[in-house]
């Protein structure tokens, strides 16, 4: 009786949602597309992008909106689990930490990149202190990832959770970028305590 009535709060809930409503309009796979887009036209996250990775992709929302921002067809859209291609972006199915993951996007692109997007997060087990540790370890491999692969001057965007990790991922931000920021969009529901990290001008060390 209980997971019905949980089952039956979702569904109104996403009916309800507008994000949701627009992106069935828009033709985005997830109502995600409206976070990014809203993050990139108060930071300006995609100008002078010409090549991005989009870790832990699926659906494929992010990348959808990438693609439009970006025109050389330079997107890698990377995720564990299977997903419907995205036009414009090449798909890896895969582990972004693998050897053989990363030879591939090495491979792909042939140089240092412009940008790095993740809006990964763990299944949610309901401890709100376990997800964001756990969301918090995603978001560092993430940057340490950024770190290797952008070119100077690059430009990292991840989900974050608030939580105790939250202060060592700032700090760690701000030492490999000259520009940090946190932001929530009013596209993330209110109860939720995602938030993201934008860094701009990767420090050459």
């Amino acid at each position: 009786m209980k997971k019905n009535k949980i089952s039956k709060n979702w569904i109104n809930r996403q009916r309800k949602d507008i994000y949701v409503r627009q992106s069935k309009i828009e033709g985005f796979r997830s109502r995600a597309a409206y976070k990014i887009k809203e993050i990139d036209e108060k930071f300006k996250i995609f100008k002078q992008v010409n090549s991005l990775i989009d870790l832990g992709a699926a659906p494929g929302s992010w990348s959808q909106y990438a693609t439009t921002k970006v025109k050389s067809e330079k997107v890698i859209s990377i995720d564990l689990i299977n997903f419907e291609k995205i036009k414009n972006s090449h798909q890896i199915i895969g582990d972004f930490t693998d050897e053989q993951s990363k030879e591939e996007i090495k491979k792909y692109f042939g140089t240092k990149i412009d940008l790095v997007i993740s809006d990964m997060a763990v299944n949610t087990i309901g401890n709100k202190n376990v997800d964001s540790i756990v969301t918090g370890e995603l978001c560092l491999e993430a940057m340490n990832f950024a770190i290797e692969i952008l070119q100077p001057k690059g430009k990292f965007l991840s989900k974050i959770f608030m939580g105790s990790s939250f202060n060592e991922i700032v700090s760690r931000a701000k030492k490999h970028f000259k520009e940090v920021r946190v932001f929530k969009p009013l596209a993330s529901r209110k109860n939720s305590k995602e938030t993201f990290i934008i860094c701009k001008f990767l420090r050459i060390t």
